[in-house]
């Protein structure tokens, strides 16, 4: 890796660095990371995720992810809305996620707020689009050094804040940042990457809800 935290792969493509070349994590930066996401469920399903990953890496929630959407219904927050304590208990025995009350509360209780947030605003993507941030607001050159040292922004304590008042939990102002890098809010994939550009181009074309 370079100091500009590119890395070129066995493609000879040049790419963020995170994905360290493993195979099911570099899927996910070239096919998901970045790209503009305007659906209600995968919003949902992101933010309580990055929630689960507090403490942990990203990767350790990727790979199970799919266990994750079986628990929680797809991330159908109508559905995941009317989960009790017998789903909670279910869910702390359930070896594929992970099993930490806390945060399987937490997802069960942003459900309900998610619900809230739709009802008010027509749709969780027309809520946390209004918050994208202008041309102003972003660096000139998006490497390494800059998303070392801008682990949160103002945008994502801003959003954080206004989550927390509506009643939601597990969303600090750097899970909300991960979050906004992951469903395309900002474009952080580095200079040089090859996916940078084609971020671009979508988001360029993206009808804003």
């Amino acid at each position: 890796m370079s100091a500009t935290g590119i890395i070129i792969g066995e493609d000879g493509r040049s790419r963020c660095h995170w994905h360290a070349n493993l195979p099911d994590y570099l899927r996910y930066h070239d096919e998901e990371w970045g790209r503009p996401v305007t659906d209600d469920i995968r919003l949902f399903e992101k933010i309580c995720l990055e929630g689960f990953q507090s403490g942990l890496s990203w990767l350790t929630i990727l790979r199970k992810r799919e266990n994750f959407r079986a628990a929680f219904s797809g991330f159908d927050f109508e559905k995941v809305a009317l989960f009790g304590e017998d789903d909670v208990a279910r869910c702390l025995a359930d070896a594929g996620i992970i099993r930490h009350r806390g945060k399987i509360v937490s997802t069960i209780n942003n459900a309900r707020r998610a619900i809230s947030l739709r009802d008010e605003f027509g749709s969780l993507a027309h809520y946390f689009w209004r918050y994208e941030p202008g041309h102003n607001e972003r660096p000139v050159v998006v490497d390494r050094d800059h998303i070392v040292a801008n682990p949160t922004t103002p945008t994502s304590v801003i959003i954080s804040k206004d989550l927390k008042k509506r009643g939601w939990t597990f969303v600090g102002p750097t899970t909300v940042y991960a979050f906004m890098q992951a469903m395309g809010l900002v474009n952080d994939h580095l200079e040089g990457c090859y996916c940078r550009p084609e971020v671009e181009a979508m988001r360029a074309v993206l009808v804003r809800p």
